[in-house]
C-alpha cells in the first residue's frame, strides 16, 4: 500500500516575539487544526481517519464531538469545490472520493488526536 499523504501534527512554532513555543496546551494537542497542509490529488482515493482517546483506549467515541474533515480549495473556506471528508462521531471512519487539484486538509471539529491517510483506490 502506498501512502499518497498522511497528514502529522504542526512542528513546533515560533511566536511572536521569535521565542519558541515550549509546551503546548492540551487542546492543542487534541485538536490539531492544520491549516497548511496542501494535498495534490488527481484520481479516486480512499480517504481514512483514525482518533485515539490516550487516557481512555475504551472510550466510545459515539458519545463524543463528531469528527469533522473536508477538502477546501482555499484555506479554511468552504465554497465550490469543497468535498466533504467526514462528520462522524466515531473512533474511525473513511471513504473514497475523486479529486483532481490541490486542497488544504482542514479539520474544524476534533477533540482527540487524529491521523488522515489518503491511499489511491483500487481501479475496477
Amino acid at each position: 500500500m502506498r501512502w499518497i499523504a498522511t497528514i502529522r501534527p504542526p512542528r513546533n512554532r515560533q511566536s511572536e516575539n521569535g521565542e519558541e513555543e515550549r509546551k503546548r496546551q492540551a487542546d492543542e494537542i487534541a485538536h490539531l487544526r492544520i491549516v497548511d497542509s496542501q494535498v495534490t490529488l488527481d484520481g479516486r482515493y480512499t480517504v481514512r481517519f483514525e482518533q485515539i482517546a490516550p487516557e481512555d483506549p475504551t472510550l466510545d467515541f459515539a458519545n463524543q464531538t463528531a469528527f469533522v474533515a473536508v477538502l477546501d480549495r482555499k484555506a479554511q473556506q468552504e465554497g465550490g469545490g469543497t468535498i466533504r471528508l467526514f462528520r462522524d462521531a466515531a473512533r474511525n471512519g473513511g471513504k473514497v472520493i475523486t479529486a483532481k487539484g490541490r486542497y488544504y486538509v482542514d479539520v474544524s471539529f476534533g477533540d482527540f488526536p487524529y491521523a488522515i491517510r489518503f491511499t489511491p483506490a483500487d481501479a475496477g
